[in-house]
């Protein structure tokens, strides 16, 4: 019985020994195909894609700042929806007032 136990244990090493190189390699191989397929640096900082980000201070805090990052696309849409929403707050309050008199 003795010998049987220890048989299926070093059965049970062997083969774990035999399956981890081969997952290792299967890693490496990813690794290299993500890395083949990886796109290059833009670097023109004009082009939509160009990652850009900048600090922004949080509110009610003297010394936090977060880190917002986007594309070029993407901070345009961020300013004109914001410039939209203030301007549509500005105008709210406007025909507000003026209805009261």
């Amino acid at each position: 019985m003795k010998i049987l136990i220890q048989t299926l244990i070093t059965g049970a090493f062997a083969a774990t020994a035999l399956t981890v190189p081969s997952a290792s390699a299967a890693v490496d191989n990813n690794e290299t195909k993500t890395e083949a397929k990886k796109p290059k640096k833009i670097t023109d900082r004009r082009d939509p894609n160009y990652v850009r980000c900048r600090s922004e201070r949080v509110i009610g805090s003297l010394t936090k700042k977060k880190r917002i990052c986007m594309t070029n696309a993407e901070w345009v849409v961020y300013t004109r929806t914001g410039s939209r929403d203030s301007n549509q707050f500005v105008e709210d309050m406007q025909t507000g007032l003026s209805s009261n008199n």
